[in-house]
């Protein structure tokens, strides 16, 4: 009677088999991981440019003078911009203030308070907003006057404030710039409805 069992090349051959197969398998579930993750992350980035830019356009184009009085714009730099608006619709209106913090574009809110009223740097309220901005020259904020033509170039820093009518915000991010698929950009003008000269 013949008796039926592997040699031991044939063992090392299914062995082998079973190995190439299990390290194919696990290079594409690697890679299906990956992808996905990637996916999520940029959409996820995608998103919060998208809601930042959203949130900029309502809070700027309905900036006003503040609860104390002062002009709608209380500075405009390249990566720091605050304005006054009401941005919750009660009788209060708060001081918002969009700037870059190393690679984060940050967003801080102070609503005024006290007898009499004043807008206390310490109530500041600060939130993150979107992570891994790579602008150059940490370029966020460009200021147009109501000359602007859609080719002009941003008006000259330092800013004059109470020469701004439209702002443009420029979000570039990078959650790794040393792999792909790249850069997300996002970018907006808004202009501002209280201080339109052609009203």
């Amino acid at each position: 009677m013949k008796k039926n069992s592997f040699t031991t090349i044939e063992l090392i051959v299914v062995i082998g088999i079973f190995a190439l197969i299990s390290i194919i398998v696990f290079g594409w579930q690697k890679n299906i991981f990956y992808l996905q993750n990637l996916f999520q992350t940029r959409l996820k980035t995608q998103e919060n440019i998208r809601k930042t830019i959203k949130d900029f356009i309502a809070e700027v184009r309905t900036a006003q003078y503040s609860s104390l009085g002062s002009y709608p714009i209380e500075q405009a730099n390249k990566d720091s911009f605050i304005f006054y608006s009401n941005i919750d619709n009660d009788h209060l209106i708060e001081r918002i203030r969009y700037f870059l913090d190393g690679n984060k574009l940050k967003k801080g809110i102070i609503k005024p308070s006290g007898q009499p009223l004043s807008y206390n740097q310490s109530d500041e309220k600060i939130i993150e907003i979107v992570d891994n901005l790579i602008n150059p020259n940490n370029e966020i904020f460009a200021y147009y006057d109501k000359n602007y033509d859609g080719d002009d170039p941003p008006l000259p820093q330092p800013v004059d404030v109470l020469q701004i009518r439209l702002v443009k915000i420029t979000i570039i991010v990078d959650e790794n710039p040393n792999r792909p698929p790249g850069p997300i950009t996002g970018t907006t003008q808004v202009s501002i409805r209280n201080l339109k000269d052609n009203l």
